[in-house]
């Protein structure tokens, strides 16, 4: 308790030294981290550009093969990455009232798999 007054000290005389060492690294030209909606822009970009290019199947043709399997309403789609390559899950609510989800490979429209959400 004796040493509290000296190590206070001692950080009033560190403290505007380690502002002053840390300054220049904090005005370089760090990366610019982008923000969540310039994230999704540039993701929808991509998504856009590979449907366009023919990589992956328009979701208007994914709907129609998902609700050819399982008929009802579609209530969410979602595009994921898989190690085997990119799939739409769609969750349909079927006229039974159960929530059924259909993946399908984005590529080709192959159904992976259906199952009760």
């Amino acid at each position: 308790m004796k040493h509290i007054p000296q190590i206070l000290a001692a950080i009033a005389l560190i403290a505007p030294s380690a502002t002053y060492f840390a300054a220049p690294a904090m005005t370089q030209d760090a990366p610019k981290k982008q923000s969540k909606e310039e994230r999704n822009r540039a993701s929808q970009e991509a998504i856009r550009t590979a449907v366009q290019r023919g990589e992956l199947l328009p979701l208007p043709r994914i709907l129609a093969i998902a609700q050819a399997k399982v008929p009802g309403n579609v209530i969410k789609v979602e595009l994921e990455d898989e190690p085997w390559g990119i799939k739409y899950e769609v969750k349909i609510l079927t006229p039974a009232g159960r929530v059924r989800e259909v993946e399908l490979n984005a590529r080709t429209g192959a159904v992976v798999r259906i199952e009760d959400d």
